[in-house]
């Protein structure tokens, strides 16, 4: 599993794990029934403790995106549309949030925002 982890970052390591494999799961990379390393085997590849490893499955299970299996292991959950598609508005309404601030911070009027958006909408 390709998981990078940022000590510059501002985000906690547990979040990075967490927030990297729910991407994975999102677009595809990971599908229903992957299993997932062993948090003993995560934490060994990435150089840290099992307790953030196991904080990042613990979050992962609190979500919906995987489920464990006392014995078996982790695995990619079959995913509930809503939920998935919930998850994808909060990342899109994320970088919508930071378009709106750098607006404000230049001082563009909502209108010139929109129609930005709109244009490169329509280039898709």
């Amino acid at each position: 599993m390709n998981i990078i982890i940022s000590n510059s970052s501002g985000k906690p390591i547990y979040e990075q794990i967490t927030s990297q494999i729910k991407w994975m799961i999102m677009n595809g990379s990971l599908s229903p029934g992957d299993p997932l390393p062993s948090m003993r085997l995560l934490a060994k590849e990435l150089r840290i403790s099992v307790i953030t490893t196991k904080r990042a499955y613990e979050d992962l299970e609190r979500d919906g995106f995987i489920t464990t299996i006392v014995g078996k292991g982790s695995f990619v959950r079959e995913a509930d549309r809503e939920f998935v598609k919930e998850e994808q508005l909060k990342i899109v309404e994320g970088h919508l949030q930071a378009a709106v601030d750098t607006a404000r911070q230049y001082g563009m009027e909502e209108q010139e925002l929109i129609d930005i958006v709109k244009m490169l909408y329509e280039e898709m």
